[in-house]
């Protein structure tokens, strides 16, 4: 019977929403969610179902916990700097605009990461930044560009000087210019449609919560988005295991390329 809650749950959600839970590891969602449930006093998926359609916020709220947002800024910055030293240099090669996406950006640390580093190498004039996540919310906050002090203490200090100025004793804001080349919008990863002819896509501790066929799907997906020698810069935790099957090649840790 509580699978069959849980299952019931799950088709009322994509009927409204578009969002299939189904496509996420089921022990660590309905665990997330179950505790949701029980934090207001409800026994069962379908009573929490029922109280949702009432109360936004209580929708709201679920929409909220069951999306991943934990974001930093230079997560891994060995990484960074492999991705700031040798492959950004790599494409400015040609000579022309870079596109980049930060896929599932969550509140905008990882794209104005990528922000800050186009602008320290000096091309901020030639590139476009896209930032997409599927909690409105917190793409609300990305937006704003407002961290406090302790989302801050891995920016190195050149960069925290020039591109975050200090507003209070701990409040920091994005500078404007990062702002401006930065575009955020709302998508569902496995469900929307992606544009092209990216030359980086960073999607960095998202995987992890998807079953291996909506790992599968998303691969395919993000290798097609990328131009032929784009590069997909992913998680700590994400290894590709067979990359060629989606066309990719591994490069260096954590970075695959699309082979041309």
């Amino acid at each position: 019977m509580e699978d069959l809650d849980f299952e019931q749950f799950i088709k009322h959600i994509k009927m409204k929403t578009d969002i299939d839970l189904s496509q996420y590891k089921e022990a660590q969602m309905k665990r997330r969610l179950t505790t949701l449930r029980s934090k207001y006093g409800f026994t069962s998926f379908a009573a929490y179902w029922d109280a949702m359609q009432q109360d936004s916020k209580l929708f709201n709220e679920f929409l909220d916990r069951m999306t991943i947002n934990v974001s930093e800024f230079w997560r891994n910055p060995n990484r960074w700097e492999t991705l700031e030293q040798k492959f950004l240099p790599e494409m400015l090669k040609s000579g022309g605009r870079l596109k980049l996406w930060s896929a599932a950006c969550s509140t905008g640390e990882e794209p104005y990461t990528l922000a800050m580093i186009a602008g320290r190498l000096g091309i901020l004039d030639r590139t476009t930044i896209l930032a997409t996540d599927l909690d409105n919310v917190v793409l609300q906050k990305a937006m704003q560009g407002q961290y406090h002090e302790r989302s801050v203490r891995d920016v190195p200090a050149a960069y925290l000087g020039q591109y975050l100025i200090k507003k209070d004793q701990d409040l920091y804001e994005v500078d404007d210019r990062l702002k401006k080349m930065i575009t955020f919008k709302q998508q569902n990863l496995l469900q929307d449609s992606f544009d092209t002819q990216f030359d980086l896509i960073v999607c960095r501790n998202v995987m992890i919560y998807f079953t291996e066929e909506a790992k599968q799907k998303l691969y395919h997906k993000f290798s097609k988005a990328l131009k032929p020698g784009g590069l997909l810069f992913v998680g700590s935790t994400e290894q590709i295991f067979s990359p060629s099957q989606y066309e990719l090649e591994s490069v260096e840790t954590f970075f695959y390329r699309r082979c041309i």
